[in-house]
């Protein structure tokens, strides 16, 4: 195990403080990245657990600060085919929610272990159904955890033309079933749903809206709300003025009872962007605050493309509200493209490209903005951190960048590659919008890894550890700020 310690320039909002950051790796484990499965659950106790599984079995492994391996526990209540394995923990346990595929069935359970990783009581049968024919059945069941962990939900949510169907489980952080129910939402037109969002006192928040158009911009925009002693959904429709959604995010702030929605609008349904949306629905009252429309300005695009579509294919990553009201969006240039004619895939990702047929996939993962708005909806800022990400049928797994919140400072952690060589970038945001880049020297001596930043976690205030694959291994980085 070797530590390596990497200087770099970390700009602190309101301190303007100079940080190094220490890399540190754990051991290479053997590892089938077309069928393993992993997943950082997080510390307890001063350690870090991160799950693994290969064609030998299930693994929990417990490292040390200096990343470190002090045990493994092996899952041997696992059965079936396992996937989509997520944790979540607390200070002095852990539950492990995972999927299983067995004759023709897929059950989603949950599993109570101890501060070691310890199973303290059978798992859970939380919900099962038919294994689906076609589709990705790894996010047939998914689930939301309140800000304070006492509350969780699972829930299935499927479309067919304008109904939605969900079923949901709550549960508590013994897992303890607290409320179930099956129920519905029917819209004038055909529907989609976007992510579930739990509130402190178990009510459940999902997206859903009514899709239009070549682009799929949204005509419809509608808030699902869902009590946990409640049995079916009460919806409600942000008023759009004519304009049509795209690309939105919730967040949800337990702290003031609001859901905040952001996203881009167009006054067109097969429009170019016209600008940024930005609303937020008070769970007090039950109603919206007057969405923003906020147009863009000639500063506002970007410089290298034409202007009119500068934005057209950003989708939004995150959204920070400041303590004045105003916010700062988060977006990121992101499309796929399909080419009807055989290509290998060239770069410096080439090994882990599947075989490819007559149709090939293109992923492209390009430019992060961030936009900064004061409570008024004036722009105060706009930045960008500028990468081009191409890849071919691996759906863009090294592209894209994972997002740093230290409290006072944000940092966006990408791989800069082509088709010869790959580093890791590290872009740090000050509060007046200004960008500082840092590579970061990640390389152990002759066996370099190759970084998922989009597949990390941010496990403590200052600490983020990331995925790493070297041909048929993994290991796990953490870095700590």
């Amino acid at each position: 195990m070797k530590m390596l310690k990497v200087l770099a320039a970390f700009i602190v909002l309101a301190l303007q403080t100079t940080y190094a950051q220490e890399v540190f790796y754990t051991p290479y484990e053997n590892y089938d990245w077309r069928a393993g499965d992993y997943a950082i659950a997080g510390k307890i106790n001063g350690l870090q657990y991160i799950y693994r599984s290969n064609a030998n079995g299930y693994y929990l492994d417990a490292y040390d600060d200096n990343m470190e391996k002090t045990a493994t526990v092996v899952l041997d209540f696992f059965s079936g085919k396992v996937y989509d394995t997520k944790f979540v923990t607390f200070t002095d346990h852990m539950i492990v929610f995972y999927q299983s595929a067995e004759g023709g069935k897929l059950t989603q359970y949950a599993a109570l272990l101890n501060d070691k990783g310890l199973l303290q009581k059978r798992p859970v049968v939380i919900d099962a159904a038919k294994q689906p024919f076609f589709g990705n059945a790894r996010s047939y069941f998914r689930m939301a955890v309140s800000e304070d962990k006492k509350r969780i939900i699972v829930y299935e949510a499927s479309t067919k033309g304008n109904v939605v169907n969900a079923d949901c489980t709550w549960l508590d952080d013994q897992l303890s079933v607290l409320s179930k129910c099956h129920t519905s939402f029917t819209a004038e037109n055909d529907v989609e749903v976007g992510e579930g969002l739990l509130h402190n006192d178990g009510t459940f928040y999902m997206s859903a809206y009514t899709p239009t158009g070549s682009r799929s911009y949204a005509d419809q925009l509608f808030l699902l709300v869902l009590p946990q002693d409640e049995r079916r959904f009460t919806a409600k429709e942000l008023p759009l003025n004519a304009m049509y959604a795209a690309g939105t995010y919730m967040k949800l702030d337990n702290t003031n009872d609001k859901v905040y929605i952001a996203g881009f609008y167009s006054d067109k349904k097969n429009g170019f962007y016209e600008g940024v949306l930005y609303a937020y629905y008070n769970l007090k009252t039950g109603s919206y605050e007057p969405a923003k429309f906020i147009a863009f300005n000639d500063n506002a695009l970007a410089s290298d493309k034409n202007k009119k579509r500068a934005f057209s294919d950003y989708q939004v990553r995150n959204l920070i509200v400041k303590n004045d009201g105003g916010f700062v969006l988060i977006a990121e240039d992101y499309f796929v493209t399909t080419r009807n004619s055989y290509s290998p895939g060239f770069g410096y990702y080439s090994f882990y490209y599947p075989t490819m047929g007559a149709s090939v996939r293109e992923y492209n993962y390009r430019d992060i903005i961030a936009m900064s708005y004061d409570a008024d909806g004036q722009r105060q800022w706009r930045s960008f951190v500028r990468k081009d990400q191409y890849s071919q049928e691996d759906g863009g797994m090294f592209s894209s960048f994972a997002m740093v919140n230290t409290g006072g400072a944000l940092g966006f952690l990408f791989n800069d590659f082509n088709t010869t060589r790959s580093r890791v970038q590290l872009a740090s945001l000050d509060g007046d919008g200004k960008i500082s880049i840092q590579a970061l020297t990640t390389a152990r001596s002759n066996d370099d890894a190759d970084w998922m930043p989009r597949q990390a976690k941010q496990v403590a205030a200052r600490e983020i550890v990331v995925p790493c694959l070297r041909k048929r291994q993994i290991c796990f980085a953490k870095i700590v700020f």
